[in-house]
This record gives structure tokens, C-alpha cells and sequence, in this order.
């Protein structure tokens, strides 16, 4: 350098780096969520073929998630300490090669113990994402930067879904987990090749007795804890819909054919807009504000989808879509606003986010065998109650986010 550039020369390769991490963490989106969700618009088919009850089918859900959950802190760890490229390019490989091996197994059990390692491997990813983000994006930026993010999460999560939900009209539930797997190692290669090297990352190496304190501080913070609350209540609300939702259409009333009934997961296009609008929203109008108006949505969609009309199932499940993803986006950009510590902080944020999903995807079954769907809803419902509550009590202790100024963070 001379001295001399002018400052929209100096931005330039600044702006393309981080036109690049978006762009990747999108293909990383697509890649992780895919193969996290492979198994879910297949549930019904599962419980067929292996002659089990919709909760024990679930676990080829809530097992990938539950360990994922436990995964989490030890994979921030090992990214704070080897680097977080290669946490999530690792990750991301090894997931799609466990992925491979799902249709091979001979039962159930195999099956979901395949499930609960790709679970461990998955965590890579979704520890160090929102981190990586933040460190590599500027403020004015970094809401824009996670809806992207999270936008490429719902199309992961649709493909994971609508894929298989596709082949299952045409041939077994084997071949529907090959055709998703071979899409989600296809992403994992897009994935690995776009990603640029950090620049705002710094290896901190540490004991437990480190880590331990860095996981203290940040459940110290209340305004943290009541975004590790939301994000449990979240995921586990949303999932617990999704989990089964598929045998509510393929039976009574509905009697739906099971690739039929799995395309309703098209519906997750809603969360992909949801996730890059709420982003840019909260940027300019306050994380509290649009959190409430997408716990709202959520909420109202979920009421929508109890009468026995598909029409009205529908519309609830895309309102309660579009609220969820609007919330996720907005609440996991407010930790990354609030946080000192990014990478613990993130974390905790995840591991909340994913145990939400073990546990009460696992729990709604009980609550769907005892009362259907209404039963469900009446769960979901119960979650919100608390939800809110975390909520209020986030700006009524002044952590409302302030709107962040225009100026970039400094490097």
C-alpha cells in the first residue's frame, strides 16, 4: 500500500471477503440442516417399516439433535483452539459420510445410533457458525449476514424434508435417504471450497478451568440467559410440530399419500425469506420489537392449524414457519450484540437451541399420543407462555438491543 488508496478502494477486498463468508455459510446452512433433518419427513415411513410408535420413530430425530446439543461447547472449544475453518469444514465431511451410511442399515437401532453420531460430528458447524459470523462481519451488517445464514438453514432443512418426501413416491424409504444424502455432500463440497480463511479469529487456548469460566460469565448475564431460554423453547416447539405433523396428514382425516404429505415442508420457503427480512429488519428497527411480532406469528399459527381443514393447516404451519425463523434469526444476532465472549456465548446459545429439540421433540410425542394434535398445540402453546415471559423480562431489564450505528466494528 502506498498510503494513498482511497477509502471505497480499501473496502473493496474487505467487502468481497465477506461477500464470500456469507456465501459460504449459506452453502453451510444447506449442507448441516439437510443432513440434520433427513430422517423427519420419513418418520412415518420408518414406523412402517419397523413397526414402532411415532415417539420411538422420533428419535432418528431427537437423538441426531440431543448429542448434537451435548457436541456443541467441546466443538466451540476445539475451534477456539485449532481454528474455526477447520472445525466446520471437518464437521460438515464427516456428517455427509455418515449420511451415506444411513440407507445401509439393517434395523432400526443401527439406524439411530448412525443418527446420534452424525449428530456429534454435525455440531461443528452450528457451534462456530454464529461466531464466526460475528468475527468476520462487520456491525452494520451482521443481522443482514445471519438471516443469510439462517436462510440457507431453512433451505437445507426443506431440501432435508422435501427430498426424500419425493422419493418416497417412487420407491423406499432407503432410497429417499440416499437421494437427500448425495444432495448434502454435493453442499458440503460447495461449502469447503467457498469458505475463506478467518481474519478476525484469535486461537485461545484453554483449560477447563478457562472454559468454565467463560460458560459462568456468560450464564451469569441475564439477558444472555433469557436468549439461552428462548432458544430452547423455540426449537423445541418448532421441531415438535414438524416431527408430527406428517402423521396427522397421512391419517385421518386428511389420509394424505406420504410424498404427498411431505410437501407441505415446501412451506419452510416462508422461513427463508422470514430469516433475511427479520435480519435486516432488526438491524434498523430493534431485536425486541421484531422478536414479539414473530413470537405473535408463531403463535397464531400454531392456534390456526387445529381445525381438521387443510386449508387452515396449512396457512397455520406457514405463519408459524415464517414466525419461527423471523425469532431465530433475531434472537441469535441479539447474542452476538450482547456477548462479550462470542464464541461461549454461541455456544450456550446452540446447545440450548438443540437440546429444545431433543427434549421437546421427544416429550410432544406424549402429548400427541395422549390428545392428537389439539394435545400438541396445547404443548406448543404452553412453551409460548414462557416464552413471552423471557421476553418481557429482557426489556424490562434495559438489554434491549440498541439499533447498531452505521459505522463497521473495528478489526
Amino acid at each position: 500500500m502506498t498510503g494513498m488508496e482511497s477509502p471505497a478502494l480499501l473496502e473493496r477486498p474487505r467487502a468481497a471477503h465477506e461477500k464470500r463468508v456469507t456465501i459460504a455459510l449459506f452453502a453451510a446452512g444447506l449442507t448441516t440442516f439437510a443432513a440434520m433433518y433427513s430422517t423427519q419427513s420419513l418418520l412415518p415411513s420408518l414406523s412402517a417399516a419397523f413397526a414402532v410408535p411415532p415417539a420411538h420413530a422420533a428419535l432418528a430425530v431427537s437423538l441426531t439433535t440431543g448429542f448434537l446439543a451435548l457436541a456443541i461447547v467441546p466443538a466451540g472449544v476445539l475451534a477456539a483452539r485449532i481454528g474455526r475453518t477447520k472445525v466446520m469444514i471437518g464437521s460438515a465431511i464427516a456428517a455427509s459420510a455418515l449420511g451415506l451410511l444411513l440407507p445401509l442399515a439393517p434395523t432400526l437401532n443401527v439406524l439411530l445410533a448412525l443418527r446420534a453420531v452424525q449428530g456429534i460430528v454435525l455440531a461443528g458447524v452450528p457451534a462456530v457458525a454464529m461466531a464466526y459470523l460475528a468475527e468476520e462481519i462487520g456491525a452494520a451488517g451482521l443481522g443482514a449476514a445471519m438471516g443469510v445464514y439462517i436462510a440457507g438453514t431453512t433451505i437445507g432443512g426443506l431440501a432435508g424434508r422435501l427430498i426424500p418426501s419425493i422419493t418416497l413416491g417412487v420407491a423406499s424409504w432407503r432410497w429417499a435417504e440416499v437421494s437427500v444424502s448425495i444432495a448434502a455432500a454435493l453442499c458440503t463440497v460447495w461449502f469447503a471450497r467457498t469458505l475463506p480463511p478467518s481474519r478476525g479469529f484469535t486461537p485461545r487456548p484453554a483449560g477447563l478451568g478457562t472454559l468454565l469460566g467463560d460458560l459462568g460469565r456468560q450464564l451469569r448475564d441475564r439477558g444472555l440467559l433469557a436468549l439461552f431460554g428462548l432458544a430452547f423453547l423455540l426449537m423445541g416447539s418448532f421441531v415438535s410440530v414438524y416431527n408430527f405433523l406428517g402423521y396427522r396428514l397421512t391419517h385421518r382425516p386428511f389420509d394424505m399419500p406420504a410424498a404427498l404429505a411431505g410437501s407441505v415442508f415446501v412451506l419452510y420457503l416462508a422461513g427463508t425469506a422470514a430469516s433475511a427480512y427479520a435480519g435486516r429488519l432488526a438491524d434498523r428497527r430493534g431485536h425486541h420489537r421484531i422478536l414479539v411480532a414473530a413470537l405473535a406469528l408463531m403463535v397464531a399459527g400454531a392456534l390456526i392449524t387445529i381445525p381438521d381443514h387443510l386449508s387452515t393447516v396449512l396457512l397455520g404451519v406457514l405463519l408459524f414457519t415464517t414466525g419461527f425463523f423471523g425469532a431465530h434469526t433475531v434472537a441469535s444476532a441479539w447474542v452476538g450484540t450482547l456477548a462479550e465472549n462470542r464464541g461461549a456465548a454461541s455456544s450456550l446459545y446452540m446447545f440450548a437451541y438443540y437440546l429444545g429439540s431433543a427434549v421437546v421433540g421427544s416429550a410432544a410425542g406424549i402429548a400427541y399420543a395422549a390428545g392428537g394434535w389439539l394435545g400438541l398445540v396445547a404443548c406448543v402453546t404452553a412453551l409460548f407462555v414462557i416464552a413471552a415471559i423471557l421476553v418481557a423480562s429482557l426489556v424490562t431489564a434495559g438489554r434491549a438491543a440498541p439499533r447498531p450505528s452505521r459505522a463497521r466494528r473495528p478489526r
